[in-house]
């Protein structure tokens, strides 16, 4: 039997075989992975997680991949996405409890639209929510830690555990979820966000104008994974923000392949068609050497890379220096 047919027979949710992973990344770039499950319930990737465990099977958890680089080799193993299929959600008062599939400008539509504050800052950020609190990502000086109350995660072993704010680990684009690739670490199944109560039509403008600066400064036009280098607070004060520094570094329409700095805004790096995870840590790897040489700071990355074997690291760290 096939490990597609035995997940299948497991009744772990749509089952995909040798499925290209560029297809599930903002990227669009990355190989096949062995088999990829798509659970819909907590039962499901419960019976996913005791069958990769007893046959020791690697496993590889992902959302909707908007802020992955996948190998060009792929995935020897399952990958677990939390997507679609496991994103429902309910509002209560000025709380609302959201799987971690739910889809990131959406869940700001919906808690703009029941009159709350706090979520405006996510609506053009594309991204599950599940992988928005992995990073603890956001925009104009705000990070999703501020709006969460609890998160429920689901350990390897088939511990469950809900995570009170002061044990995720908050701080600028990290949290403890970020730690364990495909060996080790928590899944996080969902979480209950609390906002302010505030007028419908303020809070809906409020994500317009934000939705309107996205538009205005990031290339949304060609596959990429979002900000590529962290807003190091030290390194804004030497040199400011990661895209000021880039484009200072002339680098600007710098291309590897089929990967290019955006010369619209220097801290994306856009697929052309048919780039490449090798031409897009190259390209990393180019700029943080220019950089270096010119200011001696290494620039880190918020975008991350999955390995053939599953090890998920900043893919500052897959570069060679």
């Amino acid at each position: 039997m096939t490990l597609t047919e035995k997940l299948s027979e497991l009744q772990v949710g749509a089952v995909s075989p040798g499925e290209p992973l560029k297809d599930h990344c903002t990227w669009r770039i990355g190989g096949p992975a062995d088999a990829l499950a798509e659970p819909s319930s907590k039962e499901e990737i419960a019976r996913l997680l005791a069958f990769v465990r007893e046959e020791e099977i690697p496993l590889l958890v992902i959302g909707r991949g908007s802020n992955l680089l996948f190998s060009d080799k792929g995935f020897r193993g399952v990958v677990l996405k939390l997507g679609r299929r496991f994103s429902a959600l309910s509002v209560k008062g000025t709380r609302v409890r959201a799987q971690s599939g739910v889809w990131v400008p959406g869940l700001a539509r919906i808690v703009a639209g029941a009159g709350l504050s706090g979520f405006e800052h996510a609506a053009g950020i594309p991204g599950a929510l599940g992988g928005l609190i992995v990073m603890n990502g956001g925009s104009l000086r705000r990070s999703a830690g501020e709006n969460v109350r609890y998160v429920d995660a689901l350990s390897r072993g088939g511990e469950f555990k809900r995570f009170a704010p002061d044990e995720c680990g908050f701080s600028y684009r990290r949290s403890v979820f970020q730690d364990g690739g495909a060996r080790a670490g928590w899944i996080i199944l969902g979480a209950e966000l609390g906002f302010e109560p505030s007028d419908r039509r303020t809070v809906r403008k409020a994500c317009l104008d934000a939705l309107a600066e996205r538009r205005g400064k990031f290339p949304l036009r060609l596959p990429n994974c979002g900000s590529v280098f962290t807003n190091d607070p030290k390194v804004y004060e030497l040199a400011g923000p990661p895209g000021k520094i880039v484009e200072d570094a002339g680098l600007k329409g710098a291309t590897v392949g089929g990967a290019m700095v955006s010369p619209l805004h220097a801290n994306f790096i856009v697929n052309l068609g048919g780039a490449s995870a090798a031409d897009a840590l190259g390209l990393i790897s180019l700029v943080r050497r220019r950089v270096f040489d010119r200011l001696g700071v290494w620039l880190d990355t918020e975008v991350r890379y999955a390995s053939e074997d599953g090890t998920v690291i900043p893919a500052s760290e897959a570069c060679p220096r």
